[in-house]
C-alpha cells in the first residue's frame, strides 16, 4: 500500500476511520471527504498524517456531486499521474426512533445518493471499489438472520431500504443479478438513476461487505492470530449475530485490499 491513493467517503467514524488509520500506517496517501473536517482537530493519529501529507481533510457533502468531484481531484494528485487506487465507501447516517416508523434517518436516500454522486464522478481508470453494507436487507439475506434479531431488523426498514438502494447500484455496475422484489424504488434511487452510473456491468473491480450486527468492541483479529477471529463467506451468513466495527476495519484492509483478487467481484458477509 505504500504511495497507493485513497479517497475514503464515510471515514469521520467507525469503519470507515478505522479502515482509513490501518490504510495510512502501511503507508497509503487518504483523502477523507467530510462534512466537518474539524472531527480530527484533536485526533493525534490522524493530525500527525497531515501534518506528514499523508492525510487531506477535505471538507464537502458527498449529496453534493460537485463536492465528491472535487474530493475525486484532491486523491488524485501526487507526485506521479497515477490515478486514485482505492475507493472505500462507508457512508452511513445515525438512525433516530420514530415510534410510527421505527430507526430513520434524514435524509431518508443519504447512502443511496451519495453512492450515486460517487459512481457518476468515478474517475477513468476506475478505482478499486469497496463498499459497506449490511446482514439482513433482501429477502434472501433476512431469511437466514437468527431469530431473536428479526424483530430488530424489522425497526430498520427506513435505513435498510436506503443501503438495499446503494446495493442495487452496485448489482447493476457490476452486472451481477438483482430480484427487482428488494429494490427501494424511485423515492430512494430516484427517476433515471441507471443513466447516471457506468453502464450495467462494467465495473468488476468492486467488492461489498455485509457485516453482522455491528458492536463497539475490540478488534479480536488483532489478537487472536492462531485461529480466524471472524467469519466470511460469500453471500450470507446463516446465524450471524454481531461483529465488531474493528474486526470488518481489519478484514477490509488485511483481507480485501491485500488479497484483492481473491474478492474482487464479491459480495461477502462477516459474522463472528
Amino acid at each position: 500500500m505504500e504511495n497507493s491513493k485513497v479517497l475514503v467517503i464515510g471515514g469521520s467514524r467507525n469503519i470507515g476511520y478505522f479502515s482509513a488509520v490501518r490504510l495510512l500506517d502501511l503507508g497509503a496517501t487518504v483523502t477523507f471527504l467530510l462534512r466537518s473536517p474539524n472531527v480530527f482537530d484533536d485526533n493525534q493519529t490522524i493530525q500527525k498524517y497531515v501534518q506528514q501529507g499523508k492525510a487531506r481533510l477535505l471538507k464537502g457533502d458527498a449529496l453534493i456531486k460537485e463536492d465528491v468531484q472535487r474530493a475525486w481531484d484532491e486523491a488524485a494528485k501526487g507526485g506521479d499521474s497515477r490515478p486514485v487506487d482505492f475507493l472505500l465507501f462507508t457512508v452511513g447516517g445515525t438512525p433516530g426512533f420514530k415510534l410510527t416508523k421505527g430507526f430513520v434517518i434524514s435524509p431518508p436516500n443519504l447512502v443511496t445518493q451519495s453512492l450515486l454522486n460517487t459512481m457518476e464522478t468515478l474517475p477513468t481508470p476506475h478505482p478499486k471499489i469497496i463498499t459497506i453494507s449490511s446482514i439482513g436487507l433482501t429477502r434472501d439475506s433476512h431469511a437466514t438472520l437468527p431469530l431473536l434479531l428479526k424483530p430488530l431488523y424489522a425497526c430498520l426498514t427506513v435505513p435498510h431500504k436506503d443501503k438495499c438502494g446503494a446495493e442495487e447500484v452496485v448489482a447493476h455496475c457490476a452486472g451481477w443479478s438483482w430480484d427487482e422484489r428488494n429494490s427501494p424504488g424511485t423515492e430512494i434511487l430516484g427517476e433515471g438513476w441507471a443513466d447516471r452510473v457506468p453502464a450495467k456491468g462494467q465495473m468488476e473491480n468492486i467488492v461489498v461487505v455485509r457485516p453482522a450486527l455491528l458492536t463497539d468492541g475490540e478488534c479480536r483479529a488483532d489478537k487472536e492470530a492462531k485461529k480466524p477471529a471472524y467469519r466470511v463467506e460469500s453471500g450470507d451468513i446463516d446465524g450471524s449475530w454481531t461483529v465488531s466495527r474493528k474486526d470488518v476495519s481489519h478484514f477490509l484492509v488485511e483481507g480485501v485490499v491485500k488479497h484483492w483478487d481473491e474478492w474482487r467481484g464479491k459480495c461477502v458477509s462477516i459474522a463472528y
